[in-house]
Protein backbone atom coordinates (compact mmCIF):
# COMPACT_ATOMS: atom_id res chain seq x y z
CA UNK A 1 0.00 0.00 0.00
CA UNK A 2 1.27 3.50 -0.85
CA UNK A 3 1.88 6.06 1.89
CA UNK A 4 -1.44 7.25 3.39
CA UNK A 5 -2.36 10.82 2.46
CA UNK A 6 -4.69 12.67 4.84
CA UNK A 7 -6.35 16.01 4.07
CA UNK A 8 -6.61 18.31 7.11
CA UNK A 9 -9.23 21.04 7.39
CA UNK A 10 -6.74 23.44 8.98
CA UNK A 11 -9.24 26.25 9.62
CA UNK A 12 -11.69 24.41 11.91
CA UNK A 13 -11.91 24.08 15.68
CA UNK A 14 -11.69 26.51 18.56
CA UNK A 15 -7.95 27.08 18.18
CA UNK A 16 -7.62 26.91 14.39
CA UNK A 17 -4.36 26.57 12.47
CA UNK A 18 -2.17 27.72 15.38
CA UNK A 19 -2.99 24.41 17.05
CA UNK A 20 -3.54 22.26 13.97
CA UNK A 21 -0.26 23.07 12.21
CA UNK A 22 2.11 22.02 15.04
CA UNK A 23 -0.01 18.91 15.74
CA UNK A 24 0.21 17.96 12.06
CA UNK A 25 3.96 18.46 11.94
CA UNK A 26 4.38 16.33 15.07
CA UNK A 27 2.46 13.51 13.38
CA UNK A 28 4.71 13.76 10.32
CA UNK A 29 7.76 13.53 12.57
CA UNK A 30 6.35 10.47 14.39
CA UNK A 31 4.93 8.55 11.40
CA UNK A 32 7.49 8.27 8.57
CA UNK A 33 5.00 6.90 6.03
CA UNK A 34 2.38 9.62 6.53
CA UNK A 35 1.66 12.45 4.08
CA UNK A 36 -0.56 15.42 4.91
CA UNK A 37 -2.36 18.11 2.93
CA UNK A 38 -3.19 21.19 5.01
CA UNK A 39 -6.22 22.95 3.53
CA UNK A 40 -6.84 26.60 4.42
CA UNK A 41 -5.45 30.10 3.97
CA UNK A 42 -2.11 29.29 2.38
CA UNK A 43 -0.14 32.42 3.46
CA UNK A 44 -1.15 31.89 7.10
CA UNK A 45 -0.39 28.16 7.02
CA UNK A 46 3.00 28.66 5.39
CA UNK A 47 3.97 31.29 7.97
CA UNK A 48 3.00 28.96 10.84
CA UNK A 49 4.93 26.07 9.28
CA UNK A 50 8.03 28.29 8.96
CA UNK A 51 7.83 29.21 12.66
CA UNK A 52 7.86 25.60 13.89
CA UNK A 53 11.10 23.97 15.06
CA UNK A 54 9.86 20.40 14.52
CA UNK A 55 12.12 18.35 12.24
CA UNK A 56 10.12 16.70 9.43
CA UNK A 57 10.36 15.88 5.74
CA UNK A 58 8.77 18.83 3.92
CA UNK A 59 8.17 16.69 0.83
CA UNK A 60 5.46 14.88 2.84
CA UNK A 61 3.55 18.08 3.61
CA UNK A 62 1.48 20.01 1.06
CA UNK A 63 -0.62 23.15 1.42
CA UNK A 64 -3.89 23.58 -0.51
CA UNK A 65 -5.28 27.11 -0.52
CA UNK A 66 -8.92 27.71 0.47
CA UNK A 67 -10.29 31.24 0.63
CA UNK A 68 -13.36 30.44 2.77
CA UNK A 69 -14.14 28.62 6.00
CA UNK A 70 -17.33 27.23 7.51
CA UNK A 71 -18.41 28.87 10.77
CA UNK A 72 -19.72 26.89 13.74
CA UNK A 73 -23.15 28.52 13.39
CA UNK A 74 -23.52 27.89 9.64
CA UNK A 75 -26.54 25.73 8.88
CA UNK A 76 -25.86 22.50 6.93
CA UNK A 77 -28.38 23.42 4.22
CA UNK A 78 -26.65 26.76 3.66
CA UNK A 79 -23.24 25.09 3.52
CA UNK A 80 -24.42 22.66 0.83
CA UNK A 81 -25.52 25.57 -1.37
CA UNK A 82 -22.72 28.03 -0.63
CA UNK A 83 -19.05 28.46 0.23
CA UNK A 84 -17.61 26.41 -2.65
CA UNK A 85 -14.06 27.32 -1.63
CA UNK A 86 -14.40 26.40 2.06
CA UNK A 87 -11.49 24.45 3.56
CA UNK A 88 -13.81 21.66 4.78
CA UNK A 89 -15.37 21.18 1.34
CA UNK A 90 -12.02 21.15 -0.44
CA UNK A 91 -10.56 18.63 2.03
CA UNK A 92 -13.51 16.30 1.42
CA UNK A 93 -13.24 16.81 -2.33
CA UNK A 94 -9.60 15.70 -2.20
CA UNK A 95 -10.83 12.41 -0.73
CA UNK A 96 -13.50 12.05 -3.43
CA UNK A 97 -10.90 12.65 -6.15
CA UNK A 98 -8.58 10.04 -4.65
CA UNK A 99 -5.84 12.60 -3.97
CA UNK A 100 -6.23 11.88 -0.23
CA UNK A 101 -7.56 8.78 1.54
CA UNK A 102 -9.03 10.53 4.58
CA UNK A 103 -10.20 13.90 5.86
CA UNK A 104 -9.87 15.24 9.43
CA UNK A 105 -11.81 18.29 10.59
CA UNK A 106 -12.78 19.96 13.87
CA UNK A 107 -15.34 22.19 12.19
CA UNK A 108 -19.14 22.38 12.36
CA UNK A 109 -20.33 18.77 12.91
CA UNK A 110 -23.64 19.19 11.06
CA UNK A 111 -21.93 20.78 8.09
CA UNK A 112 -19.22 18.10 8.03
CA UNK A 113 -21.80 15.32 8.02
CA UNK A 114 -23.94 17.00 5.35
CA UNK A 115 -20.97 17.69 3.08
CA UNK A 116 -19.53 14.20 3.65
CA UNK A 117 -22.78 12.55 2.58
CA UNK A 118 -23.13 14.91 -0.39
CA UNK A 119 -19.55 14.62 -1.65
CA UNK A 120 -18.49 11.07 -0.68
CA UNK A 121 -21.90 9.31 -0.63
CA UNK A 122 -22.77 6.38 1.62
CA UNK A 123 -21.79 2.75 1.13
CA UNK A 124 -24.40 0.49 -0.53
CA UNK A 125 -27.04 -0.55 2.01
CA UNK A 126 -26.23 2.21 4.50
CA UNK A 127 -29.09 4.62 5.17
CA UNK A 128 -27.20 6.94 7.52
CA UNK A 129 -23.54 7.25 8.50
CA UNK A 130 -22.85 7.04 12.24
CA UNK A 131 -20.26 8.73 14.44
CA UNK A 132 -18.12 6.32 16.46
CA UNK A 133 -15.37 6.91 19.00
CA UNK A 134 -13.31 4.64 21.22
CA UNK A 135 -13.76 5.34 24.93
CA UNK A 136 -11.55 3.88 27.70
CA UNK A 137 -12.94 1.11 29.90
CA UNK A 138 -11.62 -1.30 32.54
CA UNK A 139 -11.00 -3.92 29.82
CA UNK A 140 -9.71 -1.76 26.97
CA UNK A 141 -11.35 0.51 24.40
CA UNK A 142 -15.08 0.38 23.70
CA UNK A 143 -16.41 1.70 20.39
CA UNK A 144 -19.48 3.82 21.09
CA UNK A 145 -21.94 4.84 18.35
CA UNK A 146 -23.88 6.86 17.33
CA UNK A 147 -22.53 10.01 18.98
CA UNK A 148 -24.85 12.64 17.57
CA UNK A 149 -25.19 12.28 13.81
CA UNK A 150 -28.63 10.61 14.04
CA UNK A 151 -30.88 11.75 16.88
CA UNK A 152 -33.91 9.70 15.77
CA UNK A 153 -33.23 6.13 14.67
CA UNK A 154 -35.17 3.06 13.59
CA UNK A 155 -34.31 -0.50 14.60
CA UNK A 156 -32.79 -1.00 11.14
CA UNK A 157 -30.50 1.98 11.67
CA UNK A 158 -29.28 0.56 15.01
CA UNK A 159 -28.66 -2.78 13.29
CA UNK A 160 -26.53 -1.08 10.64
CA UNK A 161 -24.62 0.84 13.33
CA UNK A 162 -23.91 -2.44 15.13
CA UNK A 163 -22.50 -4.04 11.98
CA UNK A 164 -20.36 -1.00 11.15
CA UNK A 165 -19.11 -0.69 14.74
CA UNK A 166 -18.15 -4.36 14.86
CA UNK A 167 -16.19 -4.17 11.61
CA UNK A 168 -14.42 -0.98 12.75
CA UNK A 169 -13.49 -2.51 16.11
CA UNK A 170 -12.21 -5.65 14.41
CA UNK A 171 -10.15 -3.64 11.93
CA UNK A 172 -8.59 -1.64 14.77
CA UNK A 173 -7.46 -4.71 16.69
CA UNK A 174 -10.38 -6.28 18.62
CA UNK A 175 -10.90 -9.95 17.79
CA UNK A 176 -14.58 -11.02 17.56
CA UNK A 177 -15.83 -7.81 19.22
CA UNK A 178 -18.73 -8.14 21.65
CA UNK A 179 -21.64 -6.01 20.43
CA UNK A 180 -24.32 -4.68 22.79
CA UNK A 181 -27.29 -2.31 22.72
CA UNK A 182 -27.32 0.47 25.32
CA UNK A 183 -30.49 0.17 27.38
CA UNK A 184 -32.11 1.07 30.72
CA UNK A 185 -31.66 -2.53 31.91
CA UNK A 186 -30.19 -5.83 30.81
CA UNK A 187 -33.46 -7.81 30.94
CA UNK A 188 -35.21 -8.60 27.66
CA UNK A 189 -38.40 -6.81 28.76
CA UNK A 190 -36.57 -3.49 29.29
CA UNK A 191 -36.33 -0.66 26.78
CA UNK A 192 -38.45 1.08 24.17
CA UNK A 193 -39.84 -0.58 21.06
CA UNK A 194 -37.00 0.54 18.80
CA UNK A 195 -34.36 -1.02 21.06
CA UNK A 196 -36.37 -4.25 21.41
CA UNK A 197 -36.83 -4.50 17.64
CA UNK A 198 -33.12 -3.86 17.08
CA UNK A 199 -32.31 -6.61 19.58
CA UNK A 200 -34.51 -9.05 17.66
CA UNK A 201 -32.65 -8.23 14.44
CA UNK A 202 -29.22 -8.58 16.05
CA UNK A 203 -30.09 -11.93 17.66
CA UNK A 204 -30.60 -13.35 14.17
CA UNK A 205 -27.38 -11.91 12.70
CA UNK A 206 -24.92 -14.68 11.80
CA UNK A 207 -21.27 -13.73 12.17
CA UNK A 208 -21.94 -10.96 14.68
CA UNK A 209 -21.01 -11.48 18.34
CA UNK A 210 -24.13 -9.88 19.83
CA UNK A 211 -24.17 -10.13 23.66
CA UNK A 212 -27.46 -8.36 24.49
CA UNK A 213 -28.21 -5.19 26.45
CA UNK A 214 -25.74 -3.15 28.49
CA UNK A 215 -26.45 -0.32 30.92
CA UNK A 216 -24.48 2.92 31.17
CA UNK A 217 -22.18 1.68 33.95
CA UNK A 218 -21.48 -1.46 31.94
CA UNK A 219 -19.90 0.62 29.20
CA UNK A 220 -17.01 1.60 31.48
CA UNK A 221 -16.78 -1.85 33.08
CA UNK A 222 -15.95 -3.14 29.63
CA UNK A 223 -19.02 -5.37 29.28
CA UNK A 224 -18.89 -4.90 25.50
CA UNK A 225 -16.42 -3.86 22.81
CA UNK A 226 -19.08 -2.09 20.71
CA UNK A 227 -22.04 -0.27 22.27
CA UNK A 228 -24.87 0.92 20.03
CA UNK A 229 -27.47 3.63 20.67
CA UNK A 230 -29.13 6.55 18.90
CA UNK A 231 -27.23 9.80 18.51
CA UNK A 232 -29.14 11.67 21.21
CA UNK A 233 -28.31 9.12 23.92
CA UNK A 234 -24.75 8.60 22.69
CA UNK A 235 -23.92 12.29 22.64
CA UNK A 236 -25.32 12.84 26.14
CA UNK A 237 -23.40 9.82 27.48
CA UNK A 238 -20.12 10.97 25.90
CA UNK A 239 -20.37 14.61 27.01
CA UNK A 240 -21.45 13.62 30.53
CA UNK A 241 -18.49 11.25 30.75
CA UNK A 242 -16.05 13.94 29.61
CA UNK A 243 -17.51 16.35 32.15
CA UNK A 244 -17.17 13.76 34.90
CA UNK A 245 -13.50 13.15 34.07
CA UNK A 246 -12.80 16.89 34.20
CA UNK A 247 -14.65 17.29 37.49
CA UNK A 248 -12.95 14.32 39.17
CA UNK A 249 -9.50 15.50 38.04
CA UNK A 250 -10.20 18.99 39.39
CA UNK A 251 -11.49 17.67 42.72
CA UNK A 252 -8.43 15.45 43.18
CA UNK A 253 -6.08 18.38 42.54
CA UNK A 254 -8.02 20.54 45.02
CA UNK A 255 -7.97 17.80 47.66
CA UNK A 256 -4.20 17.35 47.43
CA UNK A 257 -3.60 21.12 47.62
CA UNK A 258 -5.67 21.56 50.80
CA UNK A 259 -2.81 21.61 53.36
CA UNK A 260 0.92 20.70 53.74
CA UNK A 261 0.16 17.05 54.56
CA UNK A 262 -2.12 16.51 51.57
CA UNK A 263 0.39 18.33 49.34
CA UNK A 264 3.09 15.88 50.45
CA UNK A 265 0.72 12.98 49.77
CA UNK A 266 0.06 14.49 46.35
CA UNK A 267 3.79 14.57 45.55
CA UNK A 268 4.10 10.88 46.46
CA UNK A 269 1.02 9.97 44.42
CA UNK A 270 1.91 12.20 41.46
CA UNK A 271 3.38 9.50 39.13
CA UNK A 272 0.31 7.27 39.57
CA UNK A 273 -2.11 10.19 39.14
CA UNK A 274 -0.36 11.40 36.01
CA UNK A 275 -0.47 7.95 34.44
CA UNK A 276 -4.15 7.57 35.33
CA UNK A 277 -4.98 11.05 33.97
CA UNK A 278 -3.21 10.27 30.70
CA UNK A 279 -5.12 7.01 30.28
CA UNK A 280 -8.57 8.57 30.70
CA UNK A 281 -7.89 12.02 29.22
CA UNK A 282 -10.47 12.84 26.50
CA UNK A 283 -7.67 14.24 24.30
CA UNK A 284 -6.04 10.82 24.08
CA UNK A 285 -9.23 9.32 22.68
CA UNK A 286 -10.17 12.27 20.44
CA UNK A 287 -11.43 11.57 16.96
CA UNK A 288 -14.91 10.33 16.02
CA UNK A 289 -15.17 8.49 12.70
CA UNK A 290 -18.08 8.84 10.28
CA UNK A 291 -18.76 5.18 9.48
CA UNK A 292 -20.74 4.21 6.39
CA UNK A 293 -19.25 6.64 3.87
CA UNK A 294 -17.34 5.83 0.70
CA UNK A 295 -14.30 7.45 2.25
CA UNK A 296 -12.76 8.09 5.66
CA UNK A 297 -13.79 11.16 7.65
CA UNK A 298 -12.69 11.80 11.24
CA UNK A 299 -14.28 14.54 13.34
CA UNK A 300 -12.00 16.07 15.96
CA UNK A 301 -13.52 17.70 19.04
CA UNK A 302 -13.82 21.44 18.45
CA UNK A 303 -11.96 22.23 21.67
CA UNK A 304 -9.17 19.72 21.03
CA UNK A 305 -5.65 20.94 21.65
CA UNK A 306 -2.43 19.70 20.09
CA UNK A 307 -2.53 16.24 21.71
CA UNK A 308 -6.18 15.77 20.76
CA UNK A 309 -5.49 16.70 17.15
CA UNK A 310 -2.62 14.22 16.97
CA UNK A 311 -4.99 11.53 18.25
CA UNK A 312 -7.56 12.35 15.54
CA UNK A 313 -4.92 12.22 12.79
CA UNK A 314 -3.62 8.91 14.14
CA UNK A 315 -7.18 7.52 14.09
CA UNK A 316 -7.53 8.49 10.43
CA UNK A 317 -4.11 6.96 9.66
CA UNK A 318 -5.13 3.66 11.30
CA UNK A 319 -8.39 3.52 9.30
CA UNK A 320 -6.57 4.23 6.04
CA UNK A 321 -3.99 1.54 6.84
CA UNK A 322 -6.80 -0.97 7.41
CA UNK A 323 -8.74 0.17 4.30
CA UNK A 324 -11.82 0.47 6.50
CA UNK A 325 -14.42 1.49 3.85
CA UNK A 326 -13.61 -1.59 1.75
CA UNK A 327 -13.82 -3.89 4.79
CA UNK A 328 -17.10 -2.29 5.82
CA UNK A 329 -18.56 -2.68 2.36
CA UNK A 330 -17.74 -6.39 2.24
CA UNK A 331 -19.20 -7.22 5.67
CA UNK A 332 -22.26 -5.01 5.18
CA UNK A 333 -23.14 -6.79 1.97
CA UNK A 334 -23.26 -10.10 3.84
CA UNK A 335 -24.89 -9.01 7.10
CA UNK A 336 -27.47 -6.62 5.68
CA UNK A 337 -28.92 -9.45 3.56
CA UNK A 338 -30.01 -11.09 6.82
CA UNK A 339 -32.35 -8.25 7.80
Amino acid sequence: MSAPIIAIDAMGGDFGPRCIVPASLSCLAEIPSLQLILVGQAPLLESLIACEKIAFDRSRLHVQHASEQIAMDDRPAQVLRGKPDASMRIALDLVRQGVAQACVSAGNTGALMALSRHILKTLPGVDRPAMVRAVPTSRGPCHLLDLGANVDCTAEHLYQFAVMGAVAAEALGTESPRVALLNVGTEEIKGNQVVKQAAALLQQALGLNYVGFVEGDGVYRGDADVVVCDGFVGNVLLKASEGLVTMVSSRIETAFARNPITRLAGVLALPVLRRFSQEIAPARHNGASFLGLQGIVVKSHGSAGREGWQSAIQRAYAEVSEDLPRRLSGRLEVLLRQM
